[in-house]
């Protein structure tokens, strides 16, 4: 099961650092300072929501997006946490506050978290949260290795327990993971963000991998469900828990739903931790009531499935608490690697491995140790968990790339297979491994272990499941072997089991004692396997005794002397003959402490002689003992012998009881006794001496009783001084804990991810300046080469190595020599040139020479870029020669062609002719400079056309100046998509012709009336 206890994690000297900022002076220009003295309200009371949202490369655009739909009165607190720039000041606030109606503000030093504010950490700085105040400390670590988005979610874990949200958001790399788990495994609320609506979607996937989140969101409908379970899930001092106080049965059903569905008997945990989490279940199902969500598992089994991955508690990690590894290690090398032979094996049983960091720590400690020595062990573990899903990663051996922090680079390159952005256990730690599925309570366990581990699993179970627990590690566990505790656990009533080698890292050492604290490891598991064979006959198998057991039985029931053996505790483990005559249980609750258990006349000099006994050591004897037997009192000789082996029994002593006749009628002859020799004097004597002696034991009693209150005092009194100093380690030197030194695995994996996007950058721009065959020439200050695309070897003979020289050392293929003077007016006016050259295989560029300009405005050089239009070049020529034909064509045929939009306005004209200054008709009417009688026949003829969409051709007499000519025009009409969009229009000048018509007709008129008239 996943128990272990996962110990906040945060840097050196971070509580030292909080207790010391506590009463410092408050910023004056903070507005949401805490103030010096709390009120009692503010005290009693913090019972809001706080919202840690952490996020890299593309979070400042997430950020707006959320608060754009975050209501301003949502009753929570907001804390951002960004990976920012520590060399330029920060403009989140300035950036965020036009997207939402919230106060903002930069956290500084001792700021009180107040809701509905939202709180953003600064540049340069670790923020942690105590007490709902945030302080900051100088970062301990390196640029590119410090973690600050897992620093403070793990504090406000901690901090904030089940009161404490994480929102993972866009960013590259795997940074939020690690303590986005730890919120969710206090009770707390986890989120990340859908990868697909992510900008960059390293950290959310990084979260999923691990499956340390309750919900993937995209960013618009996080902000809902804050609401939602803002709603449901309240926190009162007054009334904590107290709808699940007041209905046990309904959570002894949710324990009955649980073990139908998973077979795990949850009712031995203690109830705290399942009331929390039930709790923040129904907060996510926006359930109010116990009982309607138990009518809900009832329906819904998804979410049986649900609260028991809820109550796996698996949070782990490699070598998680260092000092206490390294304690194990001393303790490994004098208890376990010197005791084994060569060839032997080491067996290791790890309970409760959740995702198996911890088993393979424990492969890697014993390898490194064997591999110091010169024997040839071999190591076999045994890691058992109940999550299935933690069982299967455990299997892989695959974990995210910060786990370099805890392993350690020498770790790491040994025991580990670098992949894409994750580690892979090697082979040679595998195979020394077993995982198996397995329920430490329920299942019966591994035996003959050198080592037992289990780190913070019994601090969630109650007292009853703790007992059964160590029961099963004593008897899993061989003599002299050890026991791995952590760091809030404790052996309780089983102290005596285990001999003590590291009180403070939680390291005993097993001890083969017997006790009745112990019951039979048989009696823990109630499911015997049955054996079903068919018509098979029950046999009774009676024991066997050989003839001198019988012997053997039979002389020690008619001569032994009744004895009793009894422990260094006083209490009897095993009875022999007839001692009903001298101890009698006492009534009511059973006890078998061997004093209160005496007959009249024997305890006081029964206590006295055991006393005597344990301090002497050696066999004492008491003759002369009267004991009151079925009404009268009988003489005994009372003896008392310690064990002196084996050494399992240290401590025990064996009592005997003989009756004072038998042994003097072997030895000597006794003479009736006489009435008259029983005289007064002899009672009182009898009577004194008996006195006398109970007073002597009585005063030995007292002190041995005085010097076992010494000593108690003295323990007491160390161990008083042992918690004491305890405790101040934990106020003052919380620092010894393990720290979390991730920023530099996170901003490498960052930096990594930059020069990968760089590099694709600069590949688009390559191919992309490839594709549009551009030739493209950087030039620096001086004039010199700092970069250029491959078409430029085809204008200057350019290679790889040219990088750094001037532009003017090098030959060009162009004609043209004023190059290096262009780039020298351009860099020194700043203004652009741009030409066209030809090379010398006859191919046009336009060359276009601008300045080079960097971010800040500044000019570092020029860029000089070749593009080809040698075919614009030819279509160019072309063109022109097609237009001089064209215009000569028109000369000749004495045509102009001209056109006009709808509004019969002059857009183009053909063929300049004397008769008229045509270009500056364009953009004029024919009434500009026609007659108001020919304009008016034009225009109705250009109508008609743009009317009906039809061509016409007719003779029109045009009066230009003083003189008369006759055109032919033609008008058609210009269409687009069937719309009239303008006309075109002709004009031939046919007035010669027609005149040349006229002289024609009339000499044939002439020539027909000739002949008549003669």
């Amino acid at each position: 099961m996943c128990f272990c206890l996962y110990l906040v994690t945060i840097n050196k000297g971070i509580v030292k650092e909080i207790m010391a900022k506590k009463n410092a002076p408050i910023p004056k220009s903070s507005k949401t300072n805490a103030p010096l003295k709390k009120s009692t309200n503010e005290n009693s009371e913090n019972n809001f929501l706080i919202v840690g949202m952490g996020a890299s490369a593309g979070g400042l655009e997430t950020f707006n997006d959320f608060f754009e739909i975050m209501p301003e009165n949502s009753g929570m607190a907001f804390v951002l946490v960004q990976h920012l720039d520590p060399t330029h000041k920060s403009l989140m606030v300035d950036l965020i506050e036009k997207h939402t109606q919230m106060k903002i503000s930069e956290v500084v030093e001792h700021t009180k978290v107040l809701p509905n504010h939202i709180y953003v950490i600064p540049p340069n700085k670790d923020m942690a949260i105590f007490n709902g105040i945030l302080h900051l400390m100088d970062p301990t670590q390196a640029r590119g290795f410090r973690k600050p988005i897992d620093y403070f979610f793990r504090s406000l874990a901690e901090d904030q327990m089940d009161k404490a949200i994480g929102i993972v958001l866009s960013g590259t790399g795997t940074e939020g993971t690690l303590g986005l788990k730890n919120i969710k495994n206090q009770g707390g609320l986890a989120i990340v963000q859908e990868p697909k609506s992510a900008k960059y979607d390293g950290m959310p996937r990084s979260v999923i991998a691990a499956n340390a989140h309750d919900f993937i969101l995209p960013v618009k409908d996080i902000p809902q469900k804050l609401l939602q379970y803002a709603k449901n899930r309240k926190f009162g001092t007054n009334k904590k828990n107290s709808n699940f106080d007041s209905a046990k049965e309904h959570l002894e059903k949710v324990f009955i739903l649980l073990r139908n569905e998973t077979g795990c008997n949850f009712g031995d945990y203690k109830s705290s931790t399942v009331i929390r989490r039930i709790d923040k279940r129904m907060a996510l199902n926006q359930i109010d009531k116990l009982e309607n969500y138990v009518k809900y598992l009832q329906k819904e089994r998804d979410e049986v499935l649900k609260l028991f991955n809820e109550l796996l508690i698996g949070v782990t990690g490699f070598f998680r608490d260092p000092e206490a590894f390294e304690a194990l290690r001393k303790a490994i090398i004098t208890e376990i690697l010197d005791k084994k032979k060569d060839g032997e094996t080491i067996r290791i049983w790890v309970a409760g491995c959740s995702t198996g960091e911890e088993a393979y720590s424990l492969a890697i400690l014993f390898d490194e140790e064997i591999r110091k020595g010169t024997k040839k062990l071999k190591v076999q573990i045994f890691a058992s968990d109940l999550d299935v899903n933690a069982i299967g990663l455990a299997r892989q051996g695959v974990y995210p790339e910060t786990i370099a922090v805890d392993v350690g680079a020498e770790r790491l390159s040994r025991y580990f297979q670098g992949e894409k952005s994750t580690y892979r256990i090697k082979k040679e730690i595998r195979d020394q491994i077993i995982f198996a599925e397995h329920n430490l309570i329920k299942d019966p366990p591994f035996s003959k272990q050198d080592l037992v581990s289990c780190r913070n699993l019994l601090i969630y179970l109650n007292l009853e499941a703790q007992k059964r627990v160590y029961t099963i590690f004593h008897y899993a566990l061989n003599t002299g072997a050890l026991l791995f505790l952590g760091n809030s656990e404790s052996l309780g009533e089983f102290a005596n089991l285990y001999s003590v080698i590291d009180r403070k890292n939680k390291i005993f050492k097993h001890k083969d004692v017997i006790t009745k604290k112990i019951p039979d490891i048989t009696q823990l598991f109630h499911e015997p396997i049955q054996i079903n064979t068919e018509n098979s006959i029950p046999i009774k198998i009676q024991p066997r005794e050989n003839l001198s057991g019988i012997t053997e039985r039979l002389l020690l029931a008619t001569y032994a002397p009744a004895c009793t053996i009894i422990n260094n505790e006083g209490d009897a483990v095993y009875f022999s003959g007839n001692t009903g005559k001298y101890l009698q249980p006492s009534p009511g609750e059973a006890k078998l402490n061997i004093v209160e258990m005496a007959r009249e006349g024997l305890k006081t000099d029964l206590r006295a002689l055991i006393v005597k006994a344990r301090k002497s050591k050696k066999t004492e004897v008491r003759k002369g003992v009267n004991v009151k037997t079925n009404g009268k009192f009988e003489t005994i000789i009372l003896k008392i012998r310690p064990f002196e082996s084996p050494k399992n029994y240290e401590g025990y002593y064996m009592i005997t009881f003989e009756e004072m006749e038998q042994i003097e009628a072997t030895t000597i002859e006794v003479k009736p006794a006489q009435t008259h020799e029983v005289s007064e004097m002899f009672a009182l004597e009898q009577e004194l001496i008996a006195t006398k002696e109970y007073l002597r034991s009585t005063i030995e009693e007292l002190e041995v009783s005085n010097e076992e209150l010494k000593s108690s005092n003295e323990e007491l009194q160390s161990s008083n001084e042992e918690l004491q100093s305890t405790n101040e380690e934990l106020e003052t030197s919380k620092e010894e804990l393990q720290s979390v030194n991730e920023e530099i695995v996170t901003m490498n994996t960052e930096l990594s991810s930059k020069i990968d996007e760089l590099a694709q950058a600069y590949d688009d721009m390559n191919n992309l300046l490839a594709s549009t065959e551009i030739g493209t020439i950087f030039l620096d200050a001086q004039l010199k080469i700092k970069r250029f695309t491959p078409p430029m070897t085809k204008i200057i003979n350019l290679i790889q190595t040219d990088i750094g020289r001037p532009i003017n050392h090098l030959s060009s293929n162009l004609i043209y020599d004023g190059l290096s003077n262009d780039v020298e007016k351009v860099l020194n006016k700043l203004t652009p040139i741009t030409t066209s050259v030809k090379s010398g295989d006859g191919i046009w560029y336009k060359m276009q020479i601008l300045p080079y300009r960097t971010s800040e405005n500044m000019i570092e050089g020029v860029v000089i870029t070749f593009v080809d239009i040698t075919n614009e070049k030819q279509l160019t020529n072309e063109l022109k020669t097609a237009k001089e034909n064209y215009e000569h064509l028109l000369e000749m045929s004495r045509t102009i062609v001209y056109t006009q939009d709808k509004n019969l306005v002059y857009t183009t004209i053909g063929n300049i002719q004397p008769n008229f200054q045509f270009v500056k008709m364009i953009g004029k009417k024919d009434s500009d400079f026609y007659s108001k009688e020919d304009t008016a026949r034009l225009e109705e003829l250009k109508l008609e056309v743009i009317k009906n969409k039809k061509t016409i051709r007719k003779n029109v007499s045009l009066n230009i100046g003083n003189t008369a000519y006759l055109y032919d025009v033609m008008i058609r009409p210009i269409l687009k998509n069937n719309t009239v969009e303008g006309i075109a229009c002709t004009l031939i000048d046919i007035t010669e012709l027609h005149e040349a018509e006229k002289n024609i007709a009339k000499l044939k008129k002439n020539s027909n009336n000739g002949p008549k008239s003669s």
